[in-house]
């Protein structure tokens, strides 16, 4: 009997196709029937029982509701998108650095590795909730404005610079945000990290013999060798800023669901908030996917 010959690149696209089949399987049970539920929430107005609930149907009001009745909505989702612009770039500029970093060779590797990733262990869904209601947290958070590197003093530091007002704007902000970028890269270190120990030595040795500079090295083959992974963490990271349990637009949706307008509305403001998060997901990929280098 014959043996089935597959190509190489039918095998690569049938393992590619395997590795996705457990998202698919968890996507089906655990969120297709959620979310269409949810579309349907936002249609209706959902009315409590004294055994269950009942859904009496208003069309596009709940949405008319989010857009043009709330006052804070279309604000709260603008602030939230400017922080991500500013953040991003911090991110995953801050990401990169410190997986190049561990990437060297040096002692204890293994524990500072560990200490990076702490953060990700401390934004935990418990522990982010336990923070959000420390008094603590809270007074620091309003102090801020008097601590060394808050916005105020950056500004004032560079008032007699004659800096760009949009440049000092992006400094103040990048200083506010630096606790946020130090817990938000965990992850995002750990991915570069991976693919910076996949890069063959080869290539390495072969430019040493060329007499290739570091600052070549890393612009010629690190840098284009890791943009696959860099398109992940920017995914990634975009993901991780709009979901989080802090977020202002989530914690409005949560607050209108249970005790504003109701089920219906905040179903309407989540659906609104999903569909311009994919939107620009669906952006920035078609961005940066022409970009990527894909090593074979």
């Amino acid at each position: 009997m014959a043996r089935l010959r597959i190509s190489y690149a039918r095998r690569r696209a049938i393992g590619g196709f395997l590795f996705t089949i457990p998202f698919l399987i968890g996507f089906i049970l655990f969120f297709l029937y959620p979310l269409w539920q949810a579309v349907q929430f936002s249609f209706h107005e959902l009315v409590l029982t004294s055994t269950t609930f009942e859904l009496q149907p208003r069309g596009w009001e709940n949405y008319r509701y989010a857009l043009q009745v709330h006052p804070e909505f279309l604000r709260t989702f603008l602030d939230v998108l400017g922080q991500l612009v500013t953040r991003l770039p911090l991110v995953i500029g801050f990401s990169l650095f410190a997986a190049t970093l561990l990437n060297q060779g040096f002692r204890g590797r293994s524990l500072v590795r560990a200490l990076f990733f702490l953060p990700v262990i401390m934004s935990a869904g418990v522990i982010m909730r336990m923070e959000m209601n420390d008094y603590s947290a809270i007074m620091f958070e309003a102090s801020r404005d008097g601590a060394l590197f808050a916005g105020a003093a950056i500004r004032s530091l560079f008032e007699n610079a004659r800096l760009p007002e949009g440049f000092l704007n992006f400094v103040v902000a990048a200083a506010d945000s630096l606790p946020f970028v130090i817990r938000a890269s965990g992850v995002q270190i750990l991915i570069f990290l991976a693919g910076l120990q996949a890069i063959p030595r080869e290539i390495y040795e072969a430019a040493d013999v060329e007499g290739s500079t570091p600052w070549e090295r890393f612009w010629l083959i690190t840098f284009p060798m890791i943009t696959p992974l860099l398109l992940t963490n920017v995914i990634y990271t975009i993901i991780d800023t709009f979901t989080a349990m802090n977020n202002e637009v989530v914690i409005m949706i949560r607050e209108t669901s249970l005790t504003g307008a109701g089920y219906g509305a905040g179903m309407a403001m989540a659906m609104l908030y999903f569909a311009a998060v994919g939107v620009l997901l669906a952006v920035v990929y078609a961005i940066i996917a022409r970009r990527i280098f894909y090593y074979t």
